[in-house]
């Protein structure tokens, strides 16, 4: 004769079972839409996601709805530059996902190589602000930014736009200082 001894934290985390007979697992969380706001300007959602303007060229859209896919990602120093694809982002990482996304980079580039890329002087539709310690991006009129420097807690707070105080990849509702920043931009954007 065997016995199984199970330790009852595992027990703990089995699911439910179902009327069926078989484990209950709780429903896959619902797949990120898309989504386009009417006009030239891209809209800060509730759950910190942005919609793009529905009158953007299609690259400029593709980069919005690129980097609400890094939204919830942490800030990671260097993340971004190996691969796309991380576990998280600094600052020039978060940006060169969001313009690979809209097929407007081949390569991650660095806050320091951002001061070479693109054209001199702010886009239509992109400005890339980096200097060799810092870059963030207003895409469409809605900075990306791994820093919260100009969001204010109180003001934050009142719209309901929490994840915009956090640290990491996110979209911020306010514009920033940009004293001492270049701007660049994508050719024709």
């Amino acid at each position: 004769m065997s016995l199984l001894f199970v330790p009852a934290a595992a027990m703990a985390q089995a699911p439910a079972p179902s009327a069926a007979g078989g484990a209950q697992f709780p429903p896959p969380p619902p797949p990120m839409v898309d989504l386009t706001t009417p006009g030239a300007v891209a809209k800060l959602l509730p759950d910190g996601t942005a919609a793009a303007p529905a009158d953007a060229p299609p690259q400029v859209q593709a980069a919005v709805w690129t980097a609400n896919k890094i939204q919830d990602k942490p800030y990671i120093y260097g993340g971004g530059h190996g691969s796309f694809e991380d576990d998280g982002y600094d600052c020039s990482g978060t940006v060169s996902y969001a313009l690979h996304g809209g097929g407007l980079l081949d390569t991650p580039l660095d806050s320091s190589s951002f001061l070479k890329w693109g054209e001199a002087g702010a886009g239509q539709w992109i400005t890339v602000y980096t200097n060799p310690g810092h870059a963030f991006a207003v895409i469409a009129g809605l900075r990306l930014d791994t820093s919260a420097a100009g969001v204010t807690a109180r003001a934050m707070k009142a719209a309901g736009f929490k994840k915009a105080l956090q640290r990491g990849p996110r979209w911020r509702p306010t514009p920033r200082t940009t004293r001492g920043f270049k701007r660049r931009h994508p050719v024709g954007f």
